[in-house]
């Protein structure tokens, strides 16, 4: 009986181990793609492209909802740029 069991299922069940191994591989190279790290959003004054000192949490994944001061219907938030310009929007993270 003992036998039996283990020529018939044993070879069954290394088969099953190694396709769960290979999806969950898969899946988990999969995520790490698509994550970027999340950036701070700035605001522009109100008469200039230049940026001011309110950050907000974004993303630079580009996505259907722009990032907002204060949720959904505040100011858009802008990547800072190295001359303290405001110029490409930033999406929700």
């Amino acid at each position: 009986m003992k036998t039996l069991f283990l020529k018939n299922m044993m070879p069954i069940a290394v088969v099953a181990l190694g396709l769960s191994g290979a999806f969950v591989t898969t899946s988990m190279q999969s995520v790490s793609k698509t994550e970027t790290a999340p950036k701070f959003g700035y605001v522009r004054n109100s008469n200039s492209i230049q940026c001011s000192e309110i950050q907000v949490n974004c993303n630079t994944n580009p996505n259907a909802f722009f990032c907002r001061v204060g949720g959904t219907t505040g100011p858009l938030a802008y990547d800072k740029e190295p001359n303290n310009d405001c110029v490409h929007a930033l999406y929700r993270p």
